[in-house]
């Protein structure tokens, strides 16, 4: 194990599991999941081995049994926990370097040879525990990319002049032309040749709605197909699609963290070469001038134990770990003390549009009768809820949502059809209805605007009144026998705090958010407008979110990105620190990012990254009471004669001290302060 894990701990990943929904494009959303299972690693099994036999030894060891009672416990603990780092130490010194797993396995055991049994056994057990925890969040990593990469079907229908042949994606090339059936996942990057059908691609570009694809369009593979056919052109090689390229883009995103735990490494090998060099030194020197061996040896030990890095572990394990306890109560899950660290060093944040700072899903915001169709509100939405109410467009769904909402019967709906793109139609009390996009030039993908003075024309032959809160949105039009009887306006609302969150992170880094978006740039400008964000950019493929994040980080810009979806993983993981929102996010987004919103509570963000400043001021407050034991105790030793059990009460002191003083920001206080909302470091 790394310096880097022992000071910081690992990351835990965690996938949240959201509650399954009923519909088709729900599959389009998330990864398969290839979970590996904590006991499934031999470090999780051995280190449980080490813990355990270290809690059964530990009563008895207090209760003064006799020492054949917990002295082979004592020794299944070192065995089980110390073994494996045991080995690496020694293979890296057959490699002419030394590391920290060696010095601390020696300190453990020389803590035994001179008695202090428990201490060894604890820093083994610790050692252990951080070594399992590192192989659980490599694993999990791994899992998240294979599952992204299952997103793209495995066989594609391949058309040819003798008809149609199933045949493995990795065998398409460029020119092939693909039928896409309804409901199938589409096998390659390509266009569309022929055919009109609505494609759920919210796994690209973040959008919402499905959106509608016709002859000329361009289809990216892993999306889905909705209820029409396709045929589609392939345009670029399997191995080189969208879907293909997120993966590349995490995986090197991830890779560059690697500089930051090379020079952890170096501080690693010199450390651990000047306090093995120092004790050597201690315990060679008093024998040259003629001091007994025993007294030499007794010095020695007792200066590997105060020069241990267990005060320096603990002055910076308990503040972090406290936050992330804290932010764990109020919903905000933190993987690791590192990822809480990188929290509180952000200076700009980035923010992902659908279902980040908006709720993902659309709802019906205005309900508009036309003038003179007798229909009031409720009579208007309860026959476009009836209407929809067979389909599976998530417009139909959040019509009938509103409907019942409003307690609203529905009247049975007989002869439905849908049209892809165009709405369906279905007799409702033996009147022909049809919902649908209107004939006005609007189609379901523009964002139209609605003015909302009183007596203004929406375009549609309706009206609305001055106090009808609407937004832009998508219109649906409504017919009852070819007649216009009025007009729904359906859009994905900002979240109740997402104007909270924007102006807490301009707060705290002194900069507004940008918005990095895949949707259409005036869906984009609504929402910043709506939130008080002044930097958009719309438009983005997941490529373009980390071109622009990067862009901000070679400014000088350390970068908070916030998203939810397969598209921001790259993003996610590219930024200095990437938080996911955990109810509706996909397994990608959750395994890469640093920390989860578990609610979907936006406010929580800027609370979170207050914490975590509060955690790393204590941990600077920490390291210089750790650094000024382990000086003061080193320098007693070395410049006049510290006992042994001063020394080890000196060393356990300080540890004591620092973690008492980490576990402070576990007070509910921590979170937030009552009159400005700010955590209590001091």
């Amino acid at each position: 194990m790394s310096l880097h894990v022992f000071l910081y701990g690992a990351g835990v990943s965690s996938t949240l599991d959201s509650p399954p929904v009923p519909t088709l494009d729900a599959s389009a959303r998330t990864a398969p999941r290839r979970r590996t299972r904590f006991l499934a690693l031999p470090e999780a099994r051995w280190a449980l081995l080490a813990t355990a036999a270290f809690l059964s030894a530990l009563p008895l060891h207090f209760a003064d049994a006799p020492g054949w009672t917990y002295g082979p416990l004592y020794a299944i603990a070192y065995l089980a926990g110390g073994w494996e780092p045991a080995l690496e130490g020694l293979r890296a010194l057959r490699g002419k370097t030394l590391d920290v797993d060696l010095l601390m396995i020696v300190a453990a055991l020389g803590a035994a040879a001179i008695g202090q049994v428990l201490d060894g056994a604890l820093l083994i057990v610790i050692f252990a525990t951080s070594g399992a925890l590192e192989a659980l969040a490599t694993a999990r990593t791994a899992d998240s990319v294979r599952g992204l990469l299952d997103l793209a079907p495995a066989t594609a229908t391949r058309v040819t002049a003798d008809g149609e042949e199933s045949v493995p994606v990795n065998r398409l090339s460029v020119g092939d032309e693909l039928l896409i059936r309804p409901g199938e996942r589409i096998g390659a990057d390509g266009r569309v040749l022929d055919g009109t059908s609505e494609v759920d691609q919210a796994t690209i570009t973040g959008e919402p709605l499905p959106v509608l694809k016709t002859p000329g369009d361009e289809v990216f593979a892993g999306t889905l197909n909705g209820t029409g056919a396709l045929r589609v052109r392939v345009e670029r090689d399997p191995a080189d699609s969208v879907i293909a390229r997120i993966v590349i883009l995490v995986e090197e995103a991830s890779r560059t963290k690697a500089p930051t735990q090379l020079f952890i490494e170096k501080i690693e090998q010199r450390y651990a070469v000047g306090v093995v060099a120092a004790t050597l030194t201690v315990f060679a020197v008093p024998l040259a001038f003629g001091a007994d061996l025993t007294g030499a040896l007794l010095r020695a030990m007792t200066f590997m134990i105060v020069a241990s890095p267990c005060a320096v572990v603990l002055a910076t394990m308990p503040p972090l770990l406290s936050a992330i306890a804290t932010a764990g109560r109020h919903g905000v899950l933190v993987k690791s003390a590192l990822a809480m660290e990188r929290l509180g060093e952000i200076d700009t944040a980035a923010l992902d549009k659908t279902g980040t700072l908006t709720e993902g899903a659309p709802e019906v915001t205005a309900v508009c009768p036309a003038t003179g169709s007798g229909l009031d509100e409720d009579a208007l939405l309860a026959l476009a809820a009836a209407a929809e109410h067979p389909s599976e467009h998530p417009l139909a769904r959040a019509i009938v949502v509103a409907a019942r909402a409003r307690d609203l019967r529905l009247a049975p709906a007989r002869d439905f059809t849908a049209k892809p793109g165009h709405g369906v139609t279905a007799t409702v009390d033996d009147r022909f209805v049809t919902v649908g996009r209107p004939d006005s030039g609007l189609d379901a993908d523009t964002d139209a605007e609605a003015d909302t003075d009183a007596g203004t024309d929406t375009g549609t032959g309706t009206r609305m009144d001055r106090d009808t809160d609407v937004e832009g949105g998508t219109v649906v039009r409504v017919e009852r026998d070819g007649a216009l009887v009025g007009t729904l306006v359906l859009a994905d609302r900002p979240r109740a705090d997402a104007a909270e969150t924007a102006a807490g992170l301009t707060a705290l880094t002194g900069t507004s958010p940008v918005l990095l978006t895949g949707d259409n740039p005036r869906a984009a400008a609504q929402v910043a407008t709506a939130t008080g964000i002044t930097d958009v950019r719309a438009s983005l493929l997941p490529e373009g979110k980390v071109t622009a994040v990067r862009e901000l980080q070679r400014a000088g810009r350390k970068v908070l990105f916030v998203g939810d979806g397969v598209n921001d993983a790259p993003a996610l993981a590219a930024a200095h620190a990437g938080v996911a929102m955990g109810r509706a996010g996909s397994d990608l987004a959750l395994e890469t990012a640093d920390a989860v919103v578990v609610r979907d509570e936006l406010a929580a963000i800027p609370a979170v990254v207050r914490l975590s400043r509060a955690a790393r001021r204590l941990v600077v407050q920490n390291l210089l009471v750790a650094g000024t034991f382990i000086t003061v105790l080193v320098l007693w030793d070395l410049l006049g004669h510290l006992p042994l059990p001063l020394g080890v009460a000196g060393h356990e002191g300080s540890t004591v001290l620092v973690g008492l003083n980490g576990l402070r920001l576990l007070r509910e206080s921590a979170w937030r302060r009552p009159d400005e909302g700010r955590p209590r470091a001091q």
